[in-house]
C-alpha cells in the first residue's frame, strides 16, 4: 500500500510501525481495502502526516472516524474534497470561526489549508468501509493514535489541543496539561451544537491568542 507520510513522522513513530500490533493492523487494513470499499483511498490514510512536519505542528484536532461516504475522505479529520457538499459538522465549525473571527465560511470543506500550517487534523481511525461507520474500530488504529498523541505531548512544548465531543475529551489524558493547552467542548455535530454545547467556544481565537503568547504563528482558520 503506497501511502504517503512525511519522514519527520516516520523517524518518530519507525518503532511502532515494527511492533506487532502495528504489522498485525497493517495486515487486516490491506485484505480490507482488497475486499471491500474502503476509505480514505490507501495513498491519503497517513495524509494527516504528510502535509506539515513533525516539528511544525502547533495544533491538533481531534476526531474519530474518517467519512464513510463516496468521494469525501481525504485523510484528515472533518475535512472533505473540493467539490464535496460541506458535511453539518464542519458547517458548523465555519460558522463558529465566522462569529469567533468574523471569517466568512469558505467555499470548500476541504482542510488541506489548513494541515500545510502545522494543524495536525487526527482521526482515532485512520480507515472505514464504505458506508459502515466505525467498522474499522478497535483493530489496532486507536493503539497507534493514542500513541502519537503522547509522543507529541512529551516531546513538543505549547502546542493546542482541540478535543470536542465526549470521546476526543477522553484522550486528555495523554496529554500533559501544565505545558499544552488542552480547550474541550460539545461536538460540532447538529445534534450536539443544537443543544448548546458547541457555539461560542471561541476556540479558534483561543488558539490563536496562545499560539501569540509564545512566539508562534496564529493559523489562518
Amino acid at each position: 500500500m503506497n501511502v504517503r507520510i512525511h519522514q519527520s513522522w516516520k523517524n518518530e513513530f519507525e518503532n511502532e510501525f515494527e511492533k506487532e500490533y502495528f504489522k498485525d493492523l497493517i495486515g487486516y487494513v490491506k485484505h480490507e481495502y482488497s475486499k471491500h470499499k474502503c476509505f480514505p483511498p490507501g495513498p491519503e490514510i497517513f495524509a494527516a502526516f504528510d502535509h506539515s512536519t513533525f516539528q511544525e505542528t502547533k495544533v491538533v484536532i481531534l476526531g474519530q472516524d474518517p467519512y464513510h461516504g463516496v468521494n469525501q475522505a481525504n485523510g484528515l479529520c472533518f475535512s472533505v474534497r473540493d467539490g464535496i457538499p460541506i458535511p453539518p459538522s464542519l458547517i458548523n465549525i465555519f460558522k463558529e470561526i465566522e462569529s469567533d473571527l468574523n471569517k466568512p465560511v469558505p467555499p470548500t470543506g476541504n482542510l488541506e489549508r489548513w494541515a500545510s500550517q502545522g494543524v495536525l487534523l487526527l482521526n482515532a481511525t485512520l480507515t472505514v468501509r464504505a458506508h459502515q461507520a466505525g467498522s474499522h474500530q478497535k483493530k489496532g488504529w486507536e493503539t497507534f493514535t493514542d500513541q502519537v498523541i503522547r509522543t507529541i505531548s512529551e516531546k513538543k512544548e505549547n502546542v493546542v489541543f482541540l478535543l470536542w465531543g465526549g470521546y476526543a475529551k477522553k484522550k486528555a489524558k495523554f496529554i500533559d496539561a501544565s505545558k499544552h493547552l488542552i480547550l474541550t467542548s460539545g461536538h460540532p455535530s447538529p445534534l450536539s451544537a443544537n443543544r448548546g454545547y458547541w457555539f461560542g467556544n471561541k476556540h479558534f481565537s483561543t488558539a490563536n491568542n496562545y499560539l501569540k503568547q509564545n512566539g508562534r504563528k496564529e493559523i489562518d482558520w
